[in-house]
């Protein structure tokens, strides 16, 4: 059982609406998504994990009253910042080739 957020009044949590005041309590009417709603005036982005790492896509942003995605940045600790795949010619990916250049090269002056 849940609270709904507009009246408190006690719901089943797979409840799709408030069977008191009619807030719609999951997303596109669908029972295993759930919508999370801003308390008050302040957009849900301010404490989302996705806003803060600039990778959300949600076309409400930033602005969103309700969103599908939200993640709580309290929730999930700190938001690390995101970083680049590392490059497939960085410096650690290509010395060993050219290590084994170095040894093929000195094997061949070796024997001529």
């Amino acid at each position: 059982m849940a609270l709904c957020p507009r009246c408190r009044y006690l719901v089943e949590a797979q409840a799709i609406r408030c069977g008191h005041c009619g807030l719609i309590l999951k997303a596109y009417g669908h029972p295993g998504i759930p919508l999370h709603r801003a308390t008050g005036d302040t957009s849900l982005c301010l404490t989302c994990a996705y806003h803060a790492d600039d990778s959300c896509t949600f076309p409400q942003r930033p602005l969103a009253q309700t969103c599908t995605i939200y993640q709580s940045v309290a929730a999930q600790g700190s938001v690390a910042p995101r970083q680049s795949p590392p490059s497939p010619w960085g410096f650690k990916q290509v010395w060993p080739w050219l290590g084994l250049l170095g040894v093929s090269v000195l094997i061949v002056w070796v024997v001529r």
